[in-house]
């Protein structure tokens, strides 16, 4: 699990009630804004057009979750996940056995 801070970029996954008429079927880049707990982040969502608008109580998915059918959600992108787990691995290599 990678704990959210504030300024992290993440994929949002807008929900119908979004403000984003056109590229529905992409992830938008969003910054956290506030986090309330490792799964629920408030956002600052970028348009696929540049405008940006805020979401609240949204939520991040984590390892192993499954992404809703529907509504709005945001997710690490693979990038951070692959970071997170080379982290990992350094940090127990350091720890030795």
């Amino acid at each position: 699990m990678i704990t959210p801070t504030v300024g992290r970029v993440v994929w949002y996954c807008p929900g119908p009630e979004d403000p984003t008429p056109i590229f529905r079927d992409e992830p938008l880049a969003a910054h956290i804004a506030r986090v309330k707990n490792d799964r629920l982040v408030n956002l600052l969502v970028i348009r696929a057009d540049g405008v940006t608008y805020g979401r609240h109580d949204v939520v991040l998915l984590q390892d192993g979750d499954k992404r809703p059918r529907e509504g709005r959600y945001c997710e690490w992108m693979p990038y951070q996940k692959g970071q997170a787990a080379k982290t990992e691995a350094l940090e127990q290599k350091l720890q030795g056995p």
